[in-house]
C-alpha cells in the first residue's frame, strides 16, 4: 500500500467511525424522546438528520477519490466498497432514528401514556445489533458480525408479535386505530434498522473475508431491504 493510500484510507476510516457515533446517538435520542415524550430532544434528532446526510455525502466523495486515484486491489479495495456500503446504510438508519422522533411528537398527543405497548426489549436487541455491528466494522471482528446476523430473527420475531397486538387492539378499540398505526409504524422502523445493522455486519464479513454472506448457503435470512 503506498503512503498517500494509507493516509486516505485512515482519513476515511475515521470519517466512517464518527459518523457511526453521531448515527447511535441519533437512534438512542430518537427512542428515549418516545419513552419520555421528549419533544425537545425529538425535534434536535429531526434537526440534525441533515448533518448526517452531509456526512454520508462526504465519506461518499472520499470513497470515490480513493477509487480513482489509487486504483486499490485486494484488501484495500474490499475496504473502500464496504464502507460505501456501510455508509450508505448509516445514513439510512438516521433517517429511520428521524422517522422515530417524528413518532414521539405525533404520539404524544395521542395518548400514549394509557397503552401497554412495551417496546423496550425490541428496541435494546436492535440497540444491540447496531453496536456490535458497528464494534465488528471497528475492529474487523467476524465473530460479533455473525451474533449480529443471528439476532436478526429475534427482532423479526417481536416485529411479528407487536403486529398482532396492534391488530388485536384495533379490533377492541377501533377509536383508537392512529395510536396502534403510530406504534406500529415504531415497530417497523425498528424493524428495518435491525436489517441495515445485519447489512453492516455482512459487509464487515465481506471487508475481512472477500465473502459476500448474505447471498451464501448458510445465510440465515436473505436480506432485501437494500433493494
Amino acid at each position: 500500500m503506498s503512503v498517500h493510500l494509507q493516509k486516505d484510507i485512515e482519513k476515511l476510516k475515521k470519517k466512517i467511525l464518527t459518523l457511526s457515533a453521531v448515527v447511535e446517538e441519533a437512534l438512542y435520542d430518537a427512542v428515549t424522546a418516545v419513552k419520555k415524550q421528549d419533544d425537545e430532544l425529538a425535534q434536535k434528532v429531526i434537526d440534525h438528520d441533515h448533518q448526517i446526510d452531509e456526512m454520508e455525502v462526504d465519506v461518499e466523495s472520499d470513497c470515490l477519490k480513493i477509487l480513482a486515484l489509487h486504483q486499490p486491489v485486494a484488501s484495500d479495495l474490499r475496504y473502500v466498497i464496504s464502507v460505501l456500503k456501510i455508509n450508505n446504510d448509516l445514513e439510512r438508519v438516521g433517517d429511520l432514528a428521524a422517522n422515530i422522533a417524528q413518532r414521539a411528537i405525533e404520539m404524544k398527543y395521542l395518548g400514549q401514556n394509557s397503552l401497554s405497548f412495551d417496546f423496550d426489549p425490541m428496541f435494546e436487541k436492535v440497540k444491540t445489533m447496531l453496536e456490535k455491528s458497528l464494534k465488528a466494522l471497528i475492529q474487523l471482528n467476524l465473530e460479533e458480525a455473525q451474533m449480529v446476523r443471528a439476532m436478526d430473527d429475534e427482532v423479526d420475531e417481536m416485529h411479528r408479535n407487536l403486529y398482532h397486538l396492534a391488530e388485536e387492539n384495533i379490533r377492541s378499540h377501533p377509536d383508537r386505530t392512529g395510536i396502534f398505526l403510530q406504534l406500529l409504524s415504531l415497530s417497523r422502523y425498528l424493524e428495518r434498522i435491525a436489517d441495515l445493522a445485519t447489512n453492516i455486519a455482512e459487509d464487515v464479513i465481506y471487508m475481512v473475508e472477500g465473502t459476500i454472506a448474505r447471498h451464501s448457503p448458510e445465510s440465515i435470512k436473505m436480506d432485501e431491504t437494500r433493494n
